[in-house]
């Protein structure tokens, strides 16, 4: 696979993190066993069999957890520093033919900085759902969040370009409406209110 390609998939894949940690390793264990994608050195073990069933049942776990309204909290606290792991690692073993300096320093900063990006949005999205419907849309955001995952994750093989084009355009619009929501904020004042 052309480097290019490599790391925009691992891009995509660090993206589809965010939602579910196990999805895209299951998308890319499958892609690479059945050799549409070839992983980087030392990644091998991920398009094997083993490496396989257990992501199929991780994933499986992984969502069917999620359903669950009082265990989704604890996913979330959990699925934070997973996601990024799981981002760098994916990006990482997903750039074949890059530089190992380049692929580590790339897995780093855009697959866990991706990852941790996304995972932070969906926490945000599961909080206010929380708080605005007393957990009941919990199940439905959570089967949303999982479609989201597989959509990305394969996405991000069979069109790793403009997946990740699509990722980068995303994080901007949201980043952008962070700003904007923030500025309409009015400043909290600090001041104590003096004698009357």
């Amino acid at each position: 696979m052309d480097p290019l390609l490599s790391i925009c998939l691992g891009i995509g894949l660090a993206a589809a993190c965010g939602f579910r940690v196990f999805v895209p390793f299951l998308a890319l264990s499958v892609a690479a066993s059945s050799g549409h994608v070839a992983l980087s050195p030392g990644f091998e073990w991920i398009g094997t069999e083993a490496a396989l069933i257990a992501f199929l049942v991780a994933a499986f776990v992984e969502i069917l957890a999620y359903e669950i309204p009082w265990l989704d909290h604890l996913l979330d606290v959990i699925a934070a520093p997973a996601a990024v792991i799981a981002g760098v690692l994916l990006t990482a073993s997903a750039a074949a033919g890059v530089d190992p300096f380049l692929r580590w320093s790339l897995a780093l900063i855009a697959g866990g900085g991706v990852a941790a990006t996304v995972q932070g949005a969906t926490s945000l999205a599961r909080a206010t759902s929380t708080f605005g419907t007393a957990g009941l849309a919990n199940p439905l955001l959570a089967l949303v969040e999982s479609g989201t995952a597989v959509a990305v994750a394969m996405a991000a093989l069979f069109v790793p370009v403009l997946t990740a084009l699509a990722v980068g355009i995303a994080l901007l619009v949201v980043a952008r409406w962070l700003v904007r929501r923030s500025r309409r904020r009015p400043p909290v004042s600090n001041a104590s209110p003096g004698p009357s």
